[in-house]
């Protein structure tokens, strides 16, 4: 489980396919603090630690689900990645419950300076099925944006702006986000649950 507070937002050092695969080689400046087997969210998908290497990389691997799901399939050498590793329970919850399982991807339509901050605009398909089970935004409340916890504006059927302030916007890869740049997103679980229960009490 995470916050979505990003760590860091870390480079990739190699991406390989290999069959439905894609292994992630990553620098980022906590490396000789992970261990084999430990979950560290990506873009804010959820990915298991499997190498470790004297140079200061690791190796995570996604299987094509996740691919099919999320942007990880879009990474390249050079291309930076948010970093999270998962939640202490004895800490404060800084963010909101983000499970690591990212619903879907969003293309950004739009990218605007409003008195110091950056606001960015997002589109996104998901069917009347599922955003009747929980998966759409609300006005206020959470979303997570590439492993990012925010506040939506402007929520609609299928888009939905953040304001990013200059310290997220330089500590995180959405100083690399434009018109056109797909990112992942996961929809708040609580208002999954929400949805579930009324469909529970409908039945």
């Amino acid at each position: 489980m995470f916050s979505g507070i990003v760590e860091e937002a870390a480079t990739v050092v190699a991406a390989e396919r290999e069959g439905g695969n894609l292994h992630l080689r990553m620098k980022c400046s906590f490396t000789d603090e992970l261990k084999i087997d430990q979950s560290v969210a990506h873009n804010g998908v959820c990915l298991t630690v499997v190498g470790l290497y004297p140079d200061g990389t690791y190796t995570v691997t996604a299987i094509q689900e996740t691919l099919d799901r999320s942007n990880l399939d879009d990474l390249r050498e050079g291309s930076l990645v948010n970093l999270e590793r998962s939640m202490m329970m004895n800490g404060r919850l800084d963010g909101h419950i983000v499970q690591g399982h990212v619903d879907t991807t969003a293309l950004c339509t739009r990218v605007e300076e409003v008195d110091g901050s950056t606001y960015f605009t997002f589109r996104y398909e998901v069917p009347r099925e599922m955003a009747l089970k929980g998966y759409m935004t609300v006005e206020k409340g959470s979303i997570t944006v590439n492993g990012v916890s925010l506040t939506v504006c402007d929520s609609a059927l299928d888009s939905f702006r953040v304001a990013i302030i200059p310290y997220t916007f330089e500590h995180t890869n959405f100083c690399r986000i434009e018109e056109g740049t797909r990112v992942n997103l996961e929809f708040d679980i609580v208002g999954k649950y929400l949805a579930r229960l009324r469909e529970i009490e409908k039945a």
